[in-house]
């Protein structure tokens, strides 16, 4: 049996309670000239399968910040351009 290790770009974002969250980029986008990113949950160092998330991605020089897509019609919006291109 072979062991598979997968690397992936971790950042944290701030859940509603105010907790730090950790999220691994599961995959990148962009759309309408924009670039995202999916993540999904990281805990006890595995990637959760049972929820995606989209944020807005930023390439800066020393790699990428994200940014929260606060607009609900946005959202939904881009989640529908991603589910189409899969």
């Amino acid at each position: 049996m072979e062991n598979t290790f997968d690397e992936y770009a971790v950042f944290t974002v701030t859940a509603k309670d105010g907790s730090l969250v950790e999220m691994a980029v599961v995959d990148e986008f962009e759309f309408e000239h924009k670039h995202y990113v999916v993540a999904s949950l990281i805990k006890d160092d595995e990637i959760q399968t049972d929820g995606q998330y989209i944020y807005k991605s930023v390439i800066k020089e020393d790699g990428f910040e994200v940014e929260k897509i606060t607009d609900e019609v946005d959202y939904n919006r881009i989640a529908k351009a991603y589910m189409e291109m899969e």
